[in-house]
């Protein structure tokens, strides 16, 4: 198991955290996400280290942008 956790910026609710879960999920090998606008934090879980870039793009079709590793 790997986990990574990055700062997002321009969630802020329910709805938001909802897209970006959304959006990261779909990214094969990925086993949990939790996004939270309150903290700006994305953490996700998967079987293998996932590529940044691959991250930042679904949280990009999300609408969002992915600052960085937190």
């Amino acid at each position: 198991m790997s986990e990574a956790v990055y700062s997002v910026s321009g969630m802020s609710c329910g709805h938001c955290e909802s897209a970006v879960t959304a959006e990261v999920t779909a990214i094969p090998g990925v086993t949990s996400v939790k996004a939270v606008a309150a903290t700006g934090l994305l953490t996700v879980g998967s079987e293998q280290p996932v590529d940044d870039a691959t991250v930042r793009a679904a949280v990009d079709e999300a609408g969002y942008e992915l600052v960085g590793r937190a």
